[in-house]
């Protein structure tokens, strides 16, 4: 499963624990990727519930290979040549 642009917009509590149950279902079995412009470090402070935030990060991040790209948007690069 992939998830492209993570926390462009805040979660409703439901929203938590749905993505949390989501992840939870998936751990240990299956890839899951996660696309965002959000640093992992700032995470908790993103989904905002503590307890919550807590088991998303144990299921999302200490299992985790992150790729972590840098430099200027593709996308300003290809609109630039069109």
């Amino acid at each position: 499963m992939v998830i492209d642009d993570w926390a462009l917009s805040p979660l409703t509590a439901e929203q938590r624990n749905d993505i949390l149950e989501i992840l939870e279902d998936r751990y240990g079995s299956r890839s899951t990727i996660f696309a965002s412009q959000l640093d992992s470090k700032r995470y908790h402070e993103y989904l905002g519930d503590p307890t919550v935030a807590d088991a998303v990060c144990d299921r999302l991040i200490h299992n985790a290979h992150r790729v972590v790209l840098s430099g200027p948007s593709r996308r300003k690069e290809d609109a630039s040549t069109k």
